[in-house]
């Protein structure tokens, strides 16, 4: 500070006048720019004491002010100028208010008594109970008195002024103190952490020793004087040695000390005394991190760098130093994460460092001991390795242009990691060359000045061993071996059909079978094609290979080319007299070869590789062996076979998994193949031989090849649509068998048998065991009995018993948390909560099982009823009735012993008890009236009543009454006359009769008050339930989604699953979701905002899920909405309730957060005394929490919590936390109040922060670690990044940059629309066990659960992708892992092997476009690095799904587009081409075979109805017809059939049901099914398959493929038809409309000769797609039929389509910015993509040339002239349609009556050339029907060839035209589509029905869809009020 005064200084900032003054928000500490954020401590801790000292709280804003100045003296950082003016004011607005309220003379006076008095408050206080203290409030103590020491020595400096000498130690103290507690994330390892529960661990400290043993290392001469600190420790040497970062150290030190400790307790059964770490925990620790590197180095032949110590006292220790370095580059590598074996490469060459300086090696270049190449300072790792790697990333992402470049132009990060797979790696150099190849950019790239010195093109190393080129060949080359399958099949049944009977015994006859041993003739032209693409398609990537594979290639080519020469010859030598080439190869060889064994003998020579693959397949041990051996003489046999690659070795399954889906395969082939036989392929060869023998002369066009033999052409277009159906329709048949073999496995796994709250009722009694067997971890003997005895078909257990009360106690403290947790998620409301409650604690000498109230209810009354009804003397029957019943017999019971312990407990008295207890006695061997019975019970019940609702005085005179009466009654009515003799009528107890003296009545006086505590009250209530309850169990709960949970949880726990380990033992996990921008809290006022239609959402989720909205009221205690939004605590419960209903981050945590409170009950399980479980959870974790404060860390729920610390880690990855925090986004509040819920989760962020170095500025990276502390967030960890951290696509990235920050074992990923549920959560620890369970011959890297769609009830739509998406990760997914073994990682809730992962590339991919589906390759990774990936059905997860039309259909264009991308990938061919060929048909079918059959389903439709306009309008068709017999053809209605059954979704219907039907029931399924049809769920599916289709095509040639943001928010909003023109108008309008012409033109120049029944029976599903793609989106569009809302839509469309485009104007504005937008991708695409492009255009020239002929006026001339009349007349209209437009430009401002006389002489024309066509050349209305059939479609493909040859179009200066024709065209599809959109709407029943059918599913659960959609929303009471 400069001045004598603490005031503003006299050299103030200049003020700007659009600054304003900022409110006081933008003060908070958190809103400062980047550039400052070194005061935002200090802003912290001006805020935190304001209340208490505001003069204070402005001196340290003022301090902060200058220190910003100081940061930023010239204010040039982003939003600094704003934010110091800001504060500014703020302290001129606060100087003389604080002066006045200063207590002391000066500043620094007041400074230093405040922090005398803060030291005194807080620091000592917390000092002297730091066992007692909150850990992290001691350090923020600490923290916060450093900060005041920095402003209070900064006062005394300005006003000269001493320090205190007392306050200067103090402040030494803090400041030596501030350093040593620093924040932690679960381990304190400083200090004051070590009273810490989860410090006292054994197995904590274990790990720590043994970390913190240095001895005998060298530390530097800088470092010297820290050896003797006793927390220094192995990786604070490493820090010292190689130059990490600190916060990297401190995140590795934590985790790997909790790795080793989880991993110890599992090694060590018993206990150690003095604590030291097991060895073997080292070892296995140690084999999982480094399994990778020594793959790697073996792989590449050198040595490992692995070196172990011989004496045994340094081994464990040299062990961490390895694993503790190789997390430390890990956790720094940044991006480098990605590329595992680049990671391999510098761990090598530093643990060989490492090696040198702990064994005191010399360098032989230096003389000098081995020092590490990049050691030095803090940082320098990061600079000098991780940097140059990474700017070598970051160079080739900026190569891709965003992904809009070729993949074959920049290096993805599978490009530069495989670099690493080649010994050639190792010419880096260590330290590396900064000239080497690898690091060459190309010029022109940005690259640096030292790069741009190499100008040599050659230098760019390229691709590496893949190129991904745009083209359809990859699906053919990549399973090839499939295709072959295939083609060959179709040979060998087109030959036995075509000759002989046509039976399959045709085969035995010799010609026959001559002449289907041609077919591998074909298999020899189809290898070489094979070949020719590999060689074209790895082109690129030349300069990576060796000279040993490019060998490979040329030889291949040659031998596959020399087969197709020696087959033929030899084949045609067989024949006695061939034709044609047959001949000429058969006189090359001459007459001296036997004919048939030379070709038998080419054959067998040919098939050798074959036969030795089929041996190696039966043999898959030996595969293994093989594939996976470094031997250099297996490599040398191998060469051939394939190339070797360092991944997609040994992925080979056992026999037995082989059997299995080899069998599978089998039967599916054998029925697919007849079924093609029988139905497609043999009813053609018929009609194909008649027309084949036909000669037709007479054409209805200008023919070029009239002389064509055999009708080619026309045989041509008969079979095309039967050969695409015959390769397309064994997806068909997958879809069969894997829904007939999915049903059998869900069957033997039990899935469904607790469907019903019924089938829940009868198996109830078993629960408590099942959950006992699973749930609760068993003794050895337990474990070992229960897998002898386990089998696959039964899985019985017994029912409860009275003797096994400790594990019904168990399982009532896990049942009743479940229930708990339903009413805080309001799924059940208060009464239904108490009738599912089991008593929280329990008797333990009682012999009673108390059920819950929802069995016993109406058990009572029924009991009573049948006691009251039976004959007198018949005590024995009436017994056996009641125990009949097993749950009346418990009621009767419970309740005799209950009233009798409410009597014995509320009586005073000694003879009141006695008599008590006497009736008691006597009430076993006494007879009783029983039709006194129901008096005596509704006594009971009132007493009852009054005792639960005990509030006053009164009540308990009306007790006494009530007791005296019942005394009565069962003395003088109930007792028969027999029994009433003996004690009862004895004097000595007194009269029993109201008449004598008061003083000396018996009951008289009760105890006052009544017991309190919870369990007489808990005992209370359930007794009054018992007694009063008379509704059927099966009503409760009500709600479905409640009913849904409970039934799959019970029957999940009769499920086979591992035994559940004891918490302490199981393996550790972390859960991690990826966050960006997404809804985290919903805002009331995001609540109340209402849409167009007056809905809001708030409404909208009240009418959805109406009980639940009851449930929430009644638990808030209100009864209407606006009594909820009075009070602030209330309306955060609203948000909450909300956003809890949505796709919000907070629903997810929540869930997620489900993980730990289950682990603290487990624990609670596994530690707790006999006495504690029969006491109950509940009741001892609120004792534990309030004598905390005695026992602190030491209480048991310390204990629990820090189990749970120890096993669970949290991680929310929110990229944008940093940004949304200093922008004062309320999405960073609501993360900050996520995190002060739930203390245990952790945020991490990418920090982009500016710091100025020499006077410039510059972004700097951090990945950043928080967790809340005191209403704030505090940072953990702080890494720097070397740059920009997203460089490939977002989610994978952002996953990336966190995982670091994850812990445990295994890895959880969940996305942010996830849910989870707490009675899944408690099984959790019985999935992890999965990983050590037989698998097979790899063990589980991927656990894969089944997911629930949660958002089925929303919608129709909803509904449909609901059911479709379950289908697949149940019933699909369940099939891949087992028997079909190709399951892969999907997306989410996987559970990944974390370390298997983290050490192989992560838990994704992230290149740019091509890794669009980031998930699914982290399961092909997985795979080809020998992983194994499972599927478990025993516990499952929530998903959110898309639920709008627009939505659905973004996400499958999202999954398209990834798929195409797949298609070109790597990872696919390398699984194509390593799996045997079962395990193949496999993952084709699964992954991108799907989308490619349905890719052919559409093909095939424009393949017919291309080849019926060829037909027809050629003629072909009225001849060809009826002859061959083709018009009711088997064939083609066969193969059309199939067509149909993917085109309405019967892949996805037959799934579906059988999942429904065996998990709800079959009649379920059906039903649900018939209503699907009914909600017209074939249109949805038809229409999705337009989407799949367009989108994945379209990424295959030209790219394009992009993230598309779902939004996953709820639809209730009209889209206007702009937006959707806008969103289908290429992908499903242009086809539709084709398709519409194509029908049209085939019925009407068809009909003459064609019967309208077989038109309709071919047409119809065409006819049905062409429907559903022009017209699904205004069908499937809420409000898309009133008529307001057309009116509306077409005003905006006009304006939308009229609008002028340009730079800046959006595609929503403009029609021309859109046009332009949409065919962007042909900008991109390359030369192939541009050909196919016109190539498939040209298909619109075909209407023009075959409809001319038809036109009346060209009479029967068929002359090539009339078809260039046509094009000049096309030049002509062109011609005055371009006048007019330049007229319009030109003249019609300045000649405006010119330009008009010169349209109408154009109109006048026009109409004169029409009347003289008619009159003259007898033109008809036909003929201009003909016209418009004729030219559009020509009009369009000059559309489509001009959009791809832009640039030359442009040139020329046709550009502006071609806009105009395009607008033109627009309009007419717009209006046609428009049109009948509009007449739909004049009638108002159309818009009624499409609500109903839109949102039935919500109406049968109360949504009132008439009032959303017209928005007539009441008023409520504080709306009233206002």
């Amino acid at each position: 500070m400069s001045g004598r005064r603490v005031e503003p200084p006299t050299r103030r900032l200049s003020r700007t006048h659009t600054t304003g003054n900022l409110p006081d928000s933008a003060f908070d500490s958190e809103v400062i720019p980047s550039s400052l954020a070194g005061i935002a401590p200090i802003l912290r801790v001006a805020n935190e004491i304001e209340g208490d000292c505001p003069r204070v709280a402005y001196l340290c804003r003022f301090y902060a002010f200058e220190k910003a100045h100081k940061l930023d003296p010239t204010s040039s950082g982003r939003g600094v100028r704003q934010f110091k003016t800001a504060l500014l004011q703020r302290l001129e607005r606060d100087a003389e208010p604080t002066m006045t309220a200063r207590k002391k003379k000066s500043d620094a006076r007041e400074m230093q008594s405040f922090y005398q008095e803060y030291y005194e408050q807080y620091i000592k206080a917390l000092d002297a109970t730091a066992d007692k203290a909150d850990r992290a409030a001691l350090t923020k103590a600490y923290q916060t008195a450093a900060i005041l020491f920095e402003v209070l020595k900064a006062v005394n400096q300005t006003e000269a002024a001493e320090v205190d000498p007392q306050i200067m130690e103090a402040g030494k103290d803090v400041e030596k103190k501030t350093e040593m507690y620093v924040p932690y994330n679960i381990l304190p390892l400083d200090p004051a952490g070590a009273n810490q529960a989860i410090m006292q661990f054994p197995e904590i400290k274990a790990a720590v020793t043994a970390i913190r043993n240095t001895r005998g290392l060298p530390w530097p001469a800088n470092r010297q004087n820290e050896k003797p600190g006793t927390n220094q420790d192995l990786l604070d040497w490493l820090q010292a040695m190689f130059g990490f970062q600190k916060d990297n150290v401190a995140n590795q030190r934590e985790h790997l000390i909790l790795l080793l400790a989880n991993v110890h307790i599992r090694k060590t059964s018993k206990r150690e005394p003095l604590p030291k770490l097991d060895e073997h925990a080292v070892d296995e620790v140690m084999k999982k991190l480094f399994k990778n590197y020594r793959k790697w180095h073996k792989y590449l032949g050198r040595k490992s760098s692995l070196w172990l110590p011989n004496i045994q006292q340094d081994l464990q220790q040299r062990k961490i130093l390895y694993m503790g370095l190789y997390l430390l580059i890990w956790g720094e590598a940044a991006n480098l994460r990605f590329m595992p074996e680049c990671l391999c490469y510098i761990y090598h060459h530093m643990a060989f460092e490492l090696y040198g300086m702990l064994a005191g090696k010399v360098s032989a270049t230096t003389g000098e001991n081995i020092k590490p190449a990049y050691g030095g300072d803090e940082e320098s790792f990061l600079r000098k390795v991780v940097t140059p790697i990474y700017e070598v990333i970051a160079m080739e992402a900026k190569r891709s242009k965003d992904g809009t470049a070729k993949h074959s132009q920049w290096r993805n990060y599978d490009d530069l990691n495989e670099y690493f797979w080649s010994v050639d790696c190792f010419r880096l150099g260590w330290p590396m060359r900064a000239d080497a190849d690898f690091f060459y950019m190309l010029p022109g790239d940005g690259s640096n000045s030292k790069k741009k010195a190499f100008t040599d093109r050659n230098r760019w190393l390229g691709k590496t061993n893949f190129v991904e080129i745009r083209s359809f060949w990859h699906i053919f080359r990549s399973f090839d071996r499939m295709w072959t399958f295939h083609i060959l099949s179709l040979q060998a049944m087109i030959i036995l059909s075509w000759n002989g009977s046509g039976q399959p015994t045709g085969i035995f006859d010799q010609v026959v079978f001559k002449k289907i041993l041609s077919i591998f003739i074909t298999a020899a032209i189809l290898k070489l094609v094979q070949v020719i693409l590999d060689i074209i398609l790895s082109w690129k990537a030349r300069k990576a290979m060796k000279s040993s594979e490019i060998l490979r290639y040329v030889l291949k080519v040659v031998v596959a080319a020399a087969w197709v020469i020696i087959l033929p010859v030899c084949y045609a030598h067989t024949w006695d007299n061939p034709t044609g080439l047959g001949k000429i190869f058969k006189n090359w060889l001459g007459d001296k070869w036997e004919s048939p064994s030379l070709y038998i003998s080419a054959v067998v020579f040919y098939l050798v590789p074959n036969v030795l693959g089929a041996i190696l397949f039966l043999l898959p041990i030996v595969k293994r062996f093989i594939e996976s051996s470094n031997w250099r003489i297996v490599g040398i046999l191998m060469w051939w076979a394939q190339p070797r690659l360092y991944v997609g070795r040994g992925m080979h399954e056992n026999n037995f998994s082989l059997f299995k889906y080899t069998m599978f395969w089998i039967l599916l082939i054998v029925t697919k193949l007849a079924f093609s036989y029988y139905v497609e392929i043999h009813p053609l060869v018929g009609p194909t031989k008649a027309i084949v023998r036909m000669h037709i002369s007479a054409f209805e066009w200008h023919e070029f090849f009239p002389k064509a033999r055999n009708n080619i052409g026309v045989v041509i277009a008969l079979w095309a649509p039967i050969v695409l159906v015959y390769f397309m329709d064994i997806q068909i048949w997958y879809a069969i068998y894997s829904t007939i073999f999915g049903g059998i496995y869900g069957a033997f796994r039990r899935l469904g048998e607790i469907r019903t709250l019924g089938m829940l009722r009868s198996r109830f009694r078993s629960l408590p065991l099942a959950f006992y067997a699973h749930l609760i971890p068993p003794t050895e003997k337990q474990e070992n009995q229960k897998r002898s005895l386990k089998t696959l078909l039964s899985r019985k257990f017994n029912e409860v018993t009275p003797n096994e009360t400790k594990a019904f106690a168990k399982f009532a403290q896990l049942w009743n948390q479940v229930i708990t947790s339903f009413r805080a998620e309001d799924l059940i409301n208060n009464r239904e909560t108490d009738l599912l409650l089991v008593p929280y604690s329990s008797n333990p000498d009682s012999d009673l099982i108390q059920w819950p109230p929802f069995l016993l209810a109406s058990k009572i009354p029924i009991a009573l009823d049948m006691a009251k009804n039976s004959v007198e003397g018949k005590g024995d029957d009436l017994l056996k009735r009641i125990k009949a019943d097993p749950y009346m017999d418990c009621a009767v019971k419970e309740c005799y012993a209950s009233v009798k312990h409410v009597l014995s407990t509320i009586v005073e008295g000694d003879q009141e008890k006695s008599v008590i207890d006497e009736i008691f006695d006597k009430v076993e061997t006494m007879t009783f009236k029983m039709s006194e019975l129901p008096i005596l019970y509704s006594m009971i019940v009132d007493l009852v009543f009054l005792l639960k609702n005990d509030k006053e005085t009164a009540s308990r005179e009306r007790v006494v009454l009530l007791l005296q009466d019942m005394l009565e009654v069962v003395t003088r009515d109930m007792i028969e006359d027999g029994s009433r003799q003996g004690s009862f009528s004895n004097p000595s107890h007194g009269s029993y009769s109201r008449k004598t003296d008061e003083t000396k009545q018996l009951f008289g006086k009760v105890v006052d008050p009544f017991p309190t505590n919870d369990a007489w009250m808990e005992q209370i209530k359930r007794l009054h339930l018992l007694l009063t309850v008379k509704e059927s169990a099966m009503d409760v709960p009500v709600n479905l989604e409640a009913r849904r949970r409970i039934a799959f949880f019970t029957n999940s726990l009769f499920m086979d699953m591992p035994c559940a380990p004891k918490v302490r033992n199981m393996l550790s996990f972390s859960v991690l979701t990826p966050y960006y921008k997404e809804d985290v809290l919903f805002s009331l006022k995001e609540l109340q905002l209402e849409n167009e239609d007056g809905v809001s959402i708030l409404f909208y989720l009240q009418k959805i899920y109406p009980d639940e909205w009851k449930n929430f009221l009644q638990r808030v205690s209100c009864e209407t909405e606006g009594d909820v939004l009075e009070q602030k605590e209330k309306v955060e419960e609203l948000r909450r309730w909300a956003s809890y209903r949505g796709q919000t981050l907070s629903r997810t945590v929540r869930g997620m957060m489900y993980y730990r409170q289950a682990l603290e009950l487990q624990s609670f399980l596994d530690m707790a005394k006999d006495e504690e479980i029969f006491e109950g959870y509940k009741v001892q974790v609120q004792q534990s929490i309030q004598d905390e404060h005695k026992t602190s860390q030491r209480s048991l729920w310390a204990q629990l919590q820090a189990v749970a610390d120890l096993k669970f880690t949290y991680v929310v990855s929110c990229q944008m936390y940093g940004i949304q925090k200093r922008s004062g986004d309320d999405r960073a509040k609501n993360i900050l109040d996520l995190m002060l819920s739930y203390p245990s989760l952790r945020v991490a962020y990418i920090d982009e922060v500016e710091e100025r170095e020499k006077d410039k500025s510059q972004k700097v990276y951090y990945s950043v670690l928080v967790k809340a502390v005191d209403q704030l967030d505090q940072i953990i960890y702080r890494i720097k990044l070397p740059g920009r951290a997203i460089l490939g696509e977002g989610k994978p990235e952002n996953q990336n940059h966190a995982i670091i920050f994850t812990r445990g074992e295994g890895l959880q990923t969940i996305d942010m629309n996830q849910d989870n549920y707490l009675e899944e959560a408690f099984k959790m620890r019985n999935l992890l066990q999965e990983f050590f369970e037989d698998h097979g011959v790899r063990p589980p890297t991927i656990l894969g659960l089944r997911e629930h769609i949660f958002t089925g009830s929303v919608s129709s739509l909803a509904w449909f992708m609901s059911n479709q998406e379950t289908s697949f990760v149940t019933i699909g997914q369940r099939l891949l892992a087992n028997p079909l073994k190709v399951r892969f990682h999907y997306g989410h809730p996987d559970v990944f092997d974390r370390l298997f992962h983290i050490t192989r590339g992560g838990i994704s991919k992230a290149s740019k476009v091509i890794n669009l589906s980031e998930d699914i390759f982290a399961g092909f990774n997985s795979t080809l690095r020998q992983g194994n990936v499972t599927h478990h059905e025993y516990i499952q997860v929530g998903k959110g799904r898309d639920v709008g039309l627009n939505q659905i259909s973004l996400f499958e264009a999202k999954i398209a587009n990834g798929n195409g991308e797949q298609t070109l990938s790597r990872d696919i061919y390398r699984l194509g081409h390593r799996f045997d060929f079962f395990r193949m048909m496999s993952c084709y079918f699964t992954t991108v075979g799907f989308y490619f059959s349905t890719l052919v389903t559409v093909v095939t439709v424009y393949v017919f109805l291309y080849g019926r306009l060829y037909l027809v309008l050629s003629g072909l068709e009225k001849q060809v017809v009826r002859q061959a017999g083709i018009l009711h053809n088997t064939a083609l209605e066969a193969a059309l059939a199939s067509q149909s059954f993917v085109q309405l979704g019967m892949l996805m219907a037959l799934p579906m049901v059988m999942e429904i039907g065996l998990e709800r029931g079959f009649r379920n399924a059906l039903s649900d099914f018939v209503v699907m049809q009914l909600q017209l769920a074939p249109v949805f599916f038809t229409f999705s398959l337009g989407t799949k289709t367009h989108y994945y095509g379209r990424t295959l040639l030209h790219g394009g493929a992009e993230y598309r943001a779902t939004g996953r928010g709820f639809v209730v909003f009209h889209a206007k038809f702009a937006d959707n023109y806008r969103f289908y108008s290429r992908s499903h309008f242009v086809k539709g409309i084709e398709l519409l012409m194509l029908l049209i033109v085939y019925n009407v120049f068809g009909e003459t000769y064609h019967n309208t029944v077989s038109y309709l029976l071919i047409t119809v599903s065409m006819w049905f797609m062409v429907g559903t793609w022009l017209f699904a989106p205004f069908l499937f569009n809420p409000s898309g039929f009133e008529w307001q809302k057309i009116v509306d839509d077409w005003t905006d469309w006009n304006k939308w389509i009229n609008n002028r485009g340009g730079i800046g104007v959006s595609v929503e504005k403009s029609w021309e910015s859109w046009w332009e937008k949409e065919h962007e991708h042909l900008k991109y695409t390359g030369l192939r993509g541009q050909l196919c492009e016109i190539l498939l255009s040209l298909r619109f020239f075909l209407y023009q040339y075959g409809l001319v002929y038809h036109l009346n006026i060209t009479g029967t001339h068929k002359s090539v002239l009339v078809y260039g009349l046509s094009w000049l007349v096309i030049v002509v209209v062109l011609a005055i349609l371009k006048t007019v437009s330049m007229g319009r430009r030109r003249f019609s401002a300045d000649f405006q009556l010119v330009f008009r006389l010169l349209k109408g002489l154009l109109f006048i024309g026009f109409i004169a050339v029409i009347i003289v066509l008619y009159l003259v050349l007898h033109m008809t209305v036909r003929d201009l029907f003909a016209c418009i059939l004729a030219f559009m479609p020509t009009g369009w493909a000059i559309l489509q060839i001009a959009q791809t040859c832009k640039p030359f179009v442009h040139r020329i200066g046709f550009w502006g035209s071609v806009r105009a024709l395009a607008r033109g065209y627009e309009f007419i599809m717009g209006l046609l589509l428009f049109a009948p959109v509009a007449v739909l709407a004049w009638f108002p029943f159309v818009s009624e029905f499409q609500t109903r059918l839109l949102f039935n599913q919500a109406f049968s659960r109360g949504l009132q869809i008439s009032r959303i959609l017209a928005g007539r929303k009441k008023d409520w009471s504080s709306k009233s009020k206002e």
